[in-house]
């Protein structure tokens, strides 16, 4: 088992760094919907500007005759992928702490601090806001755009009482730094 959840760990590290090898903050589109605003067709992202560390999740939902059912759809699919995102960012930083801990003769229990870190997505997640939404005309469908910002993250870090207080530590001094290397942005 852990064997198969190290494998894992490699495999999302792996493809956050691919993401991050590039030094721009937008993303190539595929979707090339030629009405569509930016946002739709760069996609999800991790970014670092001067607007902040942010994670940017889209989602899509096809006409489904009920507008608000059809709205909602896509706003939870679009926090889905912020979920998705803020997830790996977690667990590579809960590997960086353990790896940072065994070094300073620290004992950490894993699975203590992969329920910690599991809590806090549940928290923080519920600050993603929906900050943009767009309709095709020609399909219908609603594209929107979710966000959560890396300030919204530190502020709860602040917060989070029952969190190992070395952890809280830990995280608060390298959040920044693990977000950069993984966009590969520099602020």
């Amino acid at each position: 088992m852990k064997k198969r959840t190290t494998t894992i760990v490699a495999l999302i590290v792996s493809v956050l760094i691919l993401f991050g090898c590039s030094s721009k903050t937008t993303v190539e589109s595929d979707l090339n919907i030629s009405s569509a605003p930016d946002w739709v067709n760069e996609g999800n992202q991790m970014l670092g500007d001067e607007d902040g560390r942010l994670f940017h999740g889209i989602g899509s939902a096809p006409a489904m005759g009920d507008f608000s059912l059809q709205k909602n759809a896509a706003d939870d699919r679009a926090r889905a992928e912020v979920a998705r995102m803020f997830s790996s960012y977690l667990s590579i930083a809960s590997n960086d702490y353990s790896a940072s801990a065994s070094q300073g003769d620290q004992l950490v229990n894993e699975q203590a601090v992969s329920r910690q870190i599991d809590n806090m997505t549940q928290i923080n997640l519920s600050g993603v806001k929906i900050i943009a939404r767009w309709q095709d005309e020609d399909t219908n469908s609603i594209w929107s755009l979710a966000e959560l910002d890396l300030d919204h993250v530190q502020r709860t870090l602040d917060k989070a009482e029952a969190m190992n207080p070395t952890l809280r530590e830990f995280l608060t001094k390298q959040s920044n730094s693990i977000f950069d290397r993984l966009t590969g942005v520099k602020q």
